[in-house]
């Protein structure tokens, strides 16, 4: 079998370890990089048929002519969203484009109610006051979850296991989705309803739903204002469905109990570097950072052992099989089939 070259684009060492053991076959070559792709950039995939970047990275239709132009055929994507990626262009160009579709739903959807735990009882703020020393309770009361009513935007995969867990802290479950999973809904004990009407009722909002035109500042200034005072907010999902400036907003208002982030609309080039000896330039992530009710991870949400493995091995499956003229894995491909000739 002819071994693949591989460009792998904006990688960590948790990257080159997962992907290197899931192919321990030597079927294919990888040549890591620890810059993201862009137009700029894309010269460092010169020799490779394949590439395989991740959520930040940015595969525009200048960038993929740039890849057509070095015969680069295929590009896998080793995470779920896929908007940084002109699939009409790359289709155009005759590049295939796999994606990473689910590789932990629990991962996600965990953390997403980690940050919801976290929030409500002041976790961050009561682990730094006992490392001063500190051991008063002011301003450390939280509330109880059980009889309380979340709201899961988004029913997939990941907002279903969101919701099963919350559900088992007692709580009520309100959903929306804009193609329902009523057999579902039935067996878990959630409830469908409007949007509006999630947010109107609901003391604990979790989003889960893809980045869309339709999708885009779903939380926004008219969004907010339906809330209850004091809710919580939850986004493990895409950045860009919160207008930020609208959540800072509503933040110096008061009228948000907690918003706990693992994405922001404006991560790229700041979410997965180590900035610690330089100036932020991002003026509202520094202004949300000074809120002592907001808790940002810097999207970590899917990083469990589980889901690293998954992710690594349907990217080398997939690479695998466009290497050897192979279907991709079901549900994984972007675009037409396209294998290396």
């Amino acid at each position: 079998m002819t071994t693949l070259q591989t460009a792998v684009f904006d990688t960590k060492p948790y990257d080159r370890e997962s992907l290197q053991r899931a192919a321990s076959n030597g079927e294919i070559e990888w040549r890591f990089v620890d810059w993201r792709l862009s137009a700029e950039t894309a010269a460092a995939a010169q020799g490779a048929q394949a590439i395989c970047i991740f959520v930040n990275d940015r595969a525009d239709r200048a960038c993929l002519e740039a890849l057509a132009s070095l015969d680069v055929k295929h590009i896998a994507l080793r995470c779920a969203g896929y908007n940084g990626v002109d699939i009409a262009a790359a289709t155009e160009l005759g590049l295939s484009v796999t994606r990473v579709p689910a590789y932990s739903p629990y991962a996600v959807a965990e953390h997403a109610v980690a940050l919801l735990l976290a929030l409500n009882r002041k976790i961050p703020r009561a682990s730094n006051r006992v490392h001063d020393l500190n051991f008063s309770l002011n301003g450390l009361v939280g509330f109880d979850l059980h009889g309380k009513t979340a709201g899961i935007l988004g029913t997939g995969r990941i907002g279903r296991v969101a919701a099963q867990i919350l559900r088992g802290f007692g709580m009520k479950v309100l959903a929306f989705d804009v193609v329902p999973s009523h057999e579902w809904a039935k067996e878990y004990g959630v409830i469908y309803t409007d949007a509006q009407t999630l947010a109107r009722e609901c003391e604990v909002i979790s989003l889960h739903t893809p980045l869309t035109p339709e999708t885009y500042h779903i939380i926004r200034r008219e969004t907010l204002e339906l809330m209850k005072p004091g809710t919580i907010l939850i986004n493990v999902s895409r950045g860009a469905l919160i207008d930020t400036k609208a959540l800072i907003a509503a933040l110096k208002s008061g009228r948000l109990g907690g918003v706990g982030l693992d994405v922001y609309e404006e991560e790229e080039g700041v979410f997965f570097e180590d900035l610690s000896g330089q100036i932020l330039q991002d003026d509202e992530l520094a202004r949300l950072l000074t809120f002592p009710n907001v808790l940002i991870t810097a999207h970590l949400a899917f990083l469990t052992r589980e889901a690293v493995a998954e992710i690594a091995r349907v990217t080398v499956a997939n690479l695998v099989a466009f290497a050897t003229g192979q279907p991709f894995l079901p549900g994984t491909t972007l675009n037409a089939q396209s294998q290396l000739q």
